[in-house]
Parts: structure tokens; sequence; C-alpha cells
């Protein structure tokens, strides 16, 4: 079965839409062009704020006008993100789909089903003529993946409802009413270099196969890092012989958990035999102790040409320590809700060229203090070798309301529909209802959406019997929207 062939045809339609405009965070251009011509093509009102966000109402059905109004929320950028042997052009191409038994699933690529499906059923509400919804007005924001600059940046002018719905959670059984924070740390250390002896071997090596993901979300489940494991291979080789590192190129993305990173080093000829056996026994070690988290691991190892220069040695230990010596994954669990995380880091990029060192991490929590905390170990520990350290980017989280009016009717309607109350929780994930609190103070807010796995990396798939689910239990809920008695 094709894509456009799926159930609710309304919701993929727009989805097939959506995915063919490239959308990458900071890149959005064209798709807030494509959400304005698609507001304007349907007579709606339709509003562009200064940073990009828009805006679409649509007044109640008959019959509706006497509920309150209800904002509809997504984000409209993705994450861009491939295979390292899949070809293929964010700028220029649209994402390629399948589908894959109750799967829809993209050709070596995300998806974009984060934030993606909660766009195209905020599209489909729109454009419909026969479902019945008190007044909306659609947010559509910009740059959540990478700064969440259209929620800071957002003009609450444009907005009179009393609800908002948030359509980016990514369990069709979850309600969200609460999100970490998070803060970006990014450091820079000019090294120095020196010639490289004639009589030694450059190696290329690399680390893949990784699973990665989200860095939120999937931060618990012990996933490796890429990134942490080369700078293992270095710190465990040095030991033994002089290792020379020329170049790391390690992660992607500040929100995803590394799944590669690419390095070239160089041994003396002498230990040129002795580097390729270690490198053999310490995949086979990383392999075991991964067996069940990442079975597809893989340290791949060949010679390459010689660089001109390396790090000097004492700038090279410098950088292993820092590190190795950096917190990774989870900091601190909640002692307040079961199972939630309250603080981690993620240490997303590494980069070594040209005479410079660049890190780039991102710390969250779902506590303030906390996420100063960990991040103020992150800077310690860079600020201690001399690098330079900016910390950016900063947002709050949402602090949950268990006695929200929303949350008490979709609890009772989800119980109704499937015969069991959903769980409802926070979530490690850096929503935007945190940041759009602060403008539209007293707003009733919850998160909801269909399961979604492997955001923000290639194996990103959003299941098709949970968006059907997803998508009655949303009309539902704007059906019986109480009536507005101010």
């Amino acid at each position: 079965m094709e894509v456009e062939n799926l159930e609710p045809q309304e919701l993929w339609s727009n989805f097939i839409k959506l995915n063919a405009v490239p959308r990458a965070s900071k890149k959005e251009e064209r798709v807030i062009a494509f959400m304005v011509g698609f507001g304007n093509n349907l007579g709606l009102e339709t509003i562009t704020d200064p940073i990009g966000n828009v805006v679409i109402k649509k007044p109640a059905t008959p019959g509706m006008e006497d509920r309150k109004t209800v904002v509809l929320q997504s984000h409209l950028d993705m994450v861009h993100q491939k295979n390292s042997d899949t070809v293929f052009n964010f700028d220029e191409q649209g994402i390629e789909m399948f589908v894959d038994q109750d799967w829809v699933k993209a050709k070596g690529t995300t998806l974009g089903a984060d934030n993606g499906i909660g766009v195209a059923a905020i599209m489909a509400l729109l454009a419909s003529t026969t479902i019945e919804h008190p007044a909306l007005e659609a947010m559509f924001t910009i740059d959540e993946e990478t700064g969440m600059t259209g929620a800071k940046e957002l003009d609450p002018a444009n907005f009179s409802g009393s609800i908002l719905l948030n359509l980016d959670t990514e369990e069709d059984d979850e309600l969200t009413i609460g999100c970490a924070g998070g803060i970006d740390t990014n450091t820079s250390y000019n090294y120095q270099q020196e010639a490289v002896t004639a009589s030694a071997t450059a190696f290329e090596i690399t680390i893949k196969g990784l699973k990665g993901g989200h860095s939120g979300m999937d931060i618990h489940k012990g996933r490796a890092n890429a990134n942490k494991l080369m700078n293992r291979l270095f710190y465990t080789a040095v030991q033994t012989i002089n290792l020379q590192l020329s170049t790391i190129n390690g992660g992607s993305l500040r929100n995803a958990i590394p799944r590669e990173s690419t390095a070239v080093v160089v041994v003396a000829d002498a230990q040129k035999t002795w580097f390729e056996e270690f490198i053999k026994t310490f995949a086979a070690e990383l392999k075991e102790e991964y067996q069940t988290i990442e079975p597809a691991l893989a340290v791949v190892i060949r010679e390459t040409a010689l660089p001109a220069e390396v790090m000097i040695n004492t700038d090279f230990k410098k950088i292993m320590n820092v590190i190795y010596s950096m917190p990774n994954g989870v900091f601190r669990m909640s002692p307040d809700i079961q199972d939630l995380v309250e603080a981690s880091s993620n240490l997303a990029r590494v980069i070594v060229k040209d005479g410079v060192f660049i890190t780039q991490s991102l710390q969250r929590s779902s506590v303030e203090s906390t996420k100063i905390d960990v991040s103020n170990a992150i800077r310690a520990a860079f600020e201690n070798m001399g690098s330079e350290v900016k910390q950016a980017g900063d947002y709050p989280g949402w602090k949950p309301n268990p006695d929200s009016d929303i949350l008490r009717l979709m609890v009772g309607l989800y119980q109704d529909a499937f015969g069991k109350e959903p769980k409802v929780d926070a979530c490690h994930a850096g929503l935007e209802c945190g940041i759009l609190g602060g403008h539209l103070p007293g707003m009733d807010m919850i998160s909801f959406g269909p399961t979604i796995r492997g955001a923000h990396s290639p194996d990103e798939r959003v299941q098709i019997s949970s968006v059907q689910k997803f998508w009655g239990y949303l009309l539902t809920i704007l059906k019986e929207i109480p009536k507005n008695t101010k």
C-alpha cells in the first residue's frame, strides 16, 4: 500500500504535501510560504508574525460557537539527518516515504513525522467542511529543533484561545503535562600542531551502526554515544603506543545521540601491526558490551593519506581527559515522578580540524536547579583545560498541572474510547509548552500524539494504526470542548 492510500486520507495527503517541502530548522522559508499559501487558499485569516510563525484561524462550525477557543500547535521544522551511505539533498528533495506493514518510514533519512504528523492533522482540520469543532487558532512555530526560536519570539497578541493542544508527543497512550528545559554548551579550544614524521602510517577509524536517537526521549535507554566511544578508543590506545591525532568528525545534530564518528590518527610504522590488532580487540570488546542495545555497532579501520600535521601530545591528552570526564547520559532521575529522567547531558558533536577542537552538548532538566548543575559540570571541565565555553539557547521546562480542566476531560474521553486510562506524565524532551506558557499565561495546555519511533534518526517511523487512533481521539476532544463561561 502507498502512503496516499492510508486512512485517514485527509491527514496523510497533507503529510505527503508537507514532506515535499524542505524544512530544516533555520531554513524554513519555503515551508512558511507553503503554509501561508495553504491558509490563504482556504480563505482563512492567515498571519505570519515577525519571527516567521504562521497563525491560521478558523471559525467554529455551526452550533459550536459558544465553546472555548482551542489553539492547535505543532512545529514546522524537522531534523534533517541521513545514513552516511544515503545520497540525498535535503535542500532540494522531498522526503521519500514507504509503507512497511504498520509503519511509514523514509528511505535512509529522517521521516519528519516529528512534528509533521501534528502539522498535517491541523491542516486536515482547517481544510475540513464536515468535522465539528470550536473556533480554532492554528499555531505553526519555527525552529523548534535547534533553539525553539519560534516559541521564544511568539507574538501572543495573535491568540485568544484558552486551551492549547500541542500535537508533539510520541506515544499514543500518553498525555504529557510537563517537559524538560534545556541549555546548549558549546566549547572551543585552539590546539598546537606539529609535523608528522616520515616513518609513520595514517589510519581512518570510523565507529558506526549505532542507533542514536532523540537526546531527550532516548537518553535513558543506554545507547552508545559515538563520540564517547571514539575517545575511549584513543584513551586506551595511548596507554601503550604513541598515537597522534589529526582530525575528528563526530556526531551531527545538537539534539541527537551521535551515531557515527570518524577520526584520522597516525602511528609509527613499528607500531602499525599492534594498532591494527588493538582495533580488532577493542571492537570485539564494544560489541560484547553492547550486543543487546547496539547489535549493528562496527569499528572500521583503513589506511589513508598521511596528514602534514598532527595535534601535539599535551593537547591530545587534555582533550581525551575532558571528553572522558564530562557527564554524558542520565545525570539524575526524578525523585517525584516514577521513571522520569530529571537531568541529562548529551555530547552531540566533536570536531578536531585545522587547529581547533570544538564540542556541542545539550543539557536538559525538568528542574531548573539541576539543569544549572549539570551544565556547570560541563562548563567546569572545559574551562579547566582552557577552552572557551559559551552557553546559549536556554529555555524553561513546563511545570505539570495535575488539576488541569482539559486533562480531566481528555482522560475521561480516552477511557471511554479505549477502555483504559492513559498514562499521564512529564517527558524529558523539550516541548514548546514551557515557553508558550510564559507568553500565554493561564493557558490550559496538554500534549499528545501518535506513536513515533527513532525520532531525529534515519530510523524514524510512525505507526499507521496509531495515527488512526490519534485522529479519532482528536476529533472527539474537539467535539467535547466545554462551553466558554466568560
